[in-house]
């Protein structure tokens, strides 16, 4: 499985969740996990991918979601499992 975690950041409006999730589906890539939350007005959402049946490589997803991220307001970034997971290490 080569599974990409997804943190989206920033304040709250109206369908933030169904851009990014119509992005995921519309290129293959499976959910696996998500959490979401807001505080304060502010979004904040966390997903653990599966980018083995995807259509694009995680280079084109990240600069893409980063992109998406700039059009609706919000900071989308993709890390590797493995990377997030040495990155968050105590």
């Amino acid at each position: 499985m080569n599974k990409i975690i997804i943190t989206v950041v920033g304040k709250d409006t109206v369908g933030i969740i169904a851009k990014v999730c119509t992005y995921l589906a519309d290129k293959g890539i499976n959910i696996l996990d998500i959490s979401q939350t807001i505080v304060s007005g502010f979004f904040n959402m966390m997903m653990i991918v599966d980018m083995s049946g995807s259509k694009v490589d995680i280079s084109d997803a990240s600069d893409d979601l980063e992109k998406l991220g700039e059009e609706i307001g919000v900071v989308i970034k993709c890390q590797r499992e493995e990377i997030f997971d040495s990155m968050h290490r105590i």
